[in-house]
């Protein structure tokens, strides 16, 4: 099973850069595109509808902002759109396409970000932080059911330094910081139930997804990923971030995993 996680920056511009194009040609068996920045109306083009897929959206119910998608070849048994969170729910942040005895969710965290030199939203970080509590409660909550898990997206979270170009320049930015990445850690831990899909197979340094200012080559972060049930760890065979094109400030990450839904 080979899955596809990629934040378009607008699912209308990433198709004008090409990414349709290259997705067709991945063999991709699911595809996780978050950040729409366009409502299910707006998408009439049959490039949003590559052959050979289902196709499923989730918009914000009042402006063409956040949305996510999931592109998948064989046809779920159900498909659910939000977390439980109200407030969140209506905000197009998370799908997912239920099978056997997976579930595949595609996710678009809440992000506080602001360059180095500008002040944090105070707003912006709180909710970002309840956002992350309840999330928190309800990764507890499915790792106790009888399926397993794989959660792809813009986490907007670093793990750990290794995912960040220039950390000492960025701890003080949302994202980076050293209480995001104790959740992180805490969640990816023995306690935890979950892991990085990516770095069960890869532990170079170097590995960036996001450019904040757009300029590949400095300032990369790694918040985009593929966090599944700790039990898929063995199953896990390839990962890697696309940086050959670029469809948007992310680069695609490409999994694969010896599993067949």
């Amino acid at each position: 099973m080979r899955i596809i996680s990629f934040c378009a920056d607008g699912i209308r511009d990433a198709a004008q850069r090409g990414f349709f194009e290259w997705a067709a040609d991945q063999d991709a068996d699911i595809i996780c595109v978050q950040n729409l920045m366009a409502r299910e109306e707006d998408l009439q083009d049959e490039v949003f509808y590559p052959e050979g897929y289902n196709a499923y959206f989730w918009d914000h119910y009042e402006q063409p902002i956040n949305g996510v998608a999931l592109y998948c070849r064989k046809l779920p048994k159900a498909i659910m759109t939000g977390l439980g969170f109200m407030d969140y729910d209506m905000e197009g942040r998370y799908i997912q396409a239920d099978y056997d005895h997976i579930s595949i969710g595609c996710l678009l965290a809440p992000s506080a970000y602001a360059p180095p030199g500008t002040p944090i939203d105070a707003d912006l970080q709180g909710r970002r932080d309840r956002f992350f509590e309840l999330f928190q409660s309800h990764l507890s909550k499915i790792r106790n059911k009888r399926r397993q898990y794989i959660l792809c997206g813009n986490w907007t979270l670093t793990r750990g330094d290794i995912d960040l170009q220039d950390p000492e320049a960025n701890r003080d930015r949302p994202g980076a910081l050293p209480r995001e990445q104790e959740w992180m850690a805490q969640l990816l831990g023995p306690s935890g139930g979950y892991l990085d899909a990516f770095r069960e197979v890869s532990a170079d340094p170097d590995e960036y997804s996001w450019w904040p200012d757009g300029q590949r080559g400095r300032d990369g972060w790694r918040v985009d990923h593929q966090i599944l049930s700790a039990d898929l760890g063995p199953l896990v065979e390839y990962g890697a971030y696309y940086k050959n094109d670029e469809f948007s400030s992310h680069a695609p990450l490409i999994m694969d995993y010896d599993y067949e839904l």
